[in-house]
């Protein structure tokens, strides 16, 4: 008979590690990623701490360039804490950028109808109750179809995304579309425009405040509870009495509601307007964002800043260096890619073929 050979590196399931040697990993795989870095911005024949430099003078060293850098977090830290009570449960939901479009249709409908009408605060307040509504809605479709007939949630809420952008599309030439073949929707009247805060839209404070809701949410109440079981295990959840479909439902609802809530901040607050890309791959990104927080709420403010920054300092670096605007996507890449492999070796180790019993365990 043919001998089978153990393989030479073989996987195994951490049991427990010294909290200061995770962040150790962490740490050290940011390291990495920024050496790393070098290559893409010396192929470019510019000198890469030079080109860090800029990128983190472009974002910060100015009140407007950090204004800016925050209004690109807001929306991304706002649909990752969207997204997490879904992640925590095991569903998948990759809907972010519908959802964030659908409550941004919402708003949209009750600003360009009702602006001049309806007092000031009074339509905010109905645009923001729409946009969490749309969007819970628009999130409740596939978490019933997923209750009911089990079907698969990746594929539900990411081809709702492209749904709702069609939406959009239709409008802009459609029914709301402002000068004829423009393929434009006019622009917010001031009464549907959210105030300034230290220079930012007032959603940044909404944001914040929802990070503390949602710690609690999470973590304090009985339906954080319901929700850490059934991503535990969902037969568990049923042997409990837990009515696993309703659950999965409410919460899904709930995190289309947020979503929606980031789309009326990001049409009443930053872009004055709706048009078919106003998501702008924020409900993709803030997956990483949640992923790499470990769904932990504040957390996702530090990853979303990170993020922020990255972008917006690669802006600067585009027009002061001459250094392409991808580059910085390129570098991005990298760190997300080291980030989640550090994750990796956090949870499993490598253990080659010889390897002794008590040299496994150390």
């Amino acid at each position: 008979m043919r001998e089978e050979r153990t393989p030479f590196i073989r996987l195994a399931k951490r049991g427990s590690m010294d909290p200061r040697k995770i962040w150790l990993i962490r740490v050290s795989s940011i390291v990495i990623a920024l050496i790393l870095g070098f290559i893409p911005i010396l192929l470019t024949g510019n000198n890469p701490i030079a080109a860090y430099g800029v990128i983190i003078d472009g974002s910060l060293s100015r009140p407007v360039y950090i204004r800016q850098t925050v209004k690109i977090a807001v929306p991304l830290l706002g649909c990752a804490l969207a997204i997490a009570p879904c992640f925590k449960m095991r569903f998948w939901n990759i809907g972010g950028e519908g959802q964030i479009t659908m409550g941004a249709v919402a708003a949209t409908f009750f600003a360009l109808n009702f602006a001049g009408t309806v007092p000031h605060v009074l339509l905010l307040i109905i645009m923001f109750l729409a946009a969490a509504i749309a969007g819970g809605i628009w999130a409740f479709i596939p978490a019933f179809f997923k209750a009911k007939w089990n079907t698969n949630e990746t594929l539900f809420t990411l081809m709702m995304n492209y749904i709702a952008i069609g939406i959009v599309a239709w409008l802009q030439g459609g029914p709301w579309e402002g000068r004829k073949g423009s393929q434009l929707i006019p622009m917010f009247d001031d009464a549907a425009r959210l105030p300034n805060v230290l220079g930012v839209h007032c959603g940044w404070i909404l944001v914040l405040v929802l990070v503390v809701l949602m710690y609690f949410y999470m973590n304090k109440t009985k339906q954080g509870y319901e929700i850490a079981v059934i991503g535990d295990s969902a037969n568990t959840a049923r042997y409990a009495g837990m009515n696993v479909g309703w659950i999965i439902m409410r919460t899904m609802f709930i995190s289309g509601a947020i979503c929606g809530i980031v789309g009326f901040m990001t049409v009443s607050g930053a872009n004055y307007t709706l048009y078919s890309g106003v998501a702008n791959g924020v409900g993709f990104t803030s997956i990483t964002v949640a992923w790499l927080s470990q769904l932990n709420s504040f957390a996702m403010i530090f990853i979303s800043m990170m993020l922020a920054v990255l972008e917006k300092g690669a802006n600067t670096l585009q027009t002061r260096m001459s250094v392409p605007a991808s580059i910085s996507d390129i570098i991005t890449g990298i760190l997300l890619f080291a980030m989640l492999s550090c994750e990796f070796f956090i949870n499993y180790r490598m253990i080659l073929r010889g390897k002794t019993k008590k040299e496994v365990e150390k």
